[in-house]
């Protein structure tokens, strides 16, 4: 809960700031200013949602106009992995007793239960969320999410996204309400499988 109105209180005060970013057009003028570090830029700025409103979705769009498709998806899924997996180890810095004082003890327990039942689906989901991908990271590694499964859900939802909003950077479509489906049901699908297949090999 904390972390989450940390990042909220971010955006109150940066929000503005941001508004402008969330033209995939203006975002890839923007990255095109750097030349050839354009595709760089971009990684760091989806690593910089950790602490800033950064509209990563926008961001990824703007790499597949600059790069392509293929590219554009690989550089996205680069900055969308690292981002999470730098949120899930700040996470697991902190002690239990420390995460039990920043959660709150009912946060705390509600959370562990979420993680043990399948905290996988929350974490993979979330990455079509603004705001909530990398606070839910933080949460996962104060909770002792194990790191193989938080790895798996991040793939899971981590890639598909870069994939579909590359693909609406490079080729130009505009349907949001069928992107936004996809964006949700394509990390739903491949956690289901990469779960089911884990199960099978225990």
């Amino acid at each position: 809960m904390g972390f989450s109105l940390s990042i909220l209180l971010i955006w109150m005060i940066w929000g503005g700031h941001w508004a402008q970013w969330t033209n995939a057009q203006v975002v890839s003028e923007a990255l095109q200013g750097y030349g050839v570090s354009a595709g760089f830029a971009g990684v760091v700025l989806l690593v910089l949602d950790l602490v800033l409103p950064v509209p990563g979705t926008v961001v990824m769009s703007a790499l597949g106009f600059l790069y392509g498709t293929l590219l554009g998806a690989a550089l996205g899924f680069v900055g969308s992995f690292i981002a999470g997996m730098i949120g899930y180890g700040v996470g697991r810095l902190f002690t239990e007793k420390t995460a039990r004082w920043f959660l709150g003890e009912k946060d705390f327990v509600r959370g562990k239960a979420i993680f043990a039942r399948g905290g996988g689906w929350v974490i993979a989901l979330s990455r079509a969320v603004p705001i909530l991908p990398e606070a839910l990271a933080v949460t996962a590694g104060l909770l002792r999410m194990p790191v193989s499964a938080f790895v798996l859900s991040l793939t899971c939802g981590s890639l598909p996204m870069a994939v579909l909003f590359a693909w609406i950077g490079a080729s130009g479509h505009d349907r949001p309400v069928m992107m936004l489906g996809l964006s949700f049901a394509v990390p739903a699908v491949l956690w289901t499988c990469a779960s089911w297949g884990q199960r099978r090999n225990h």
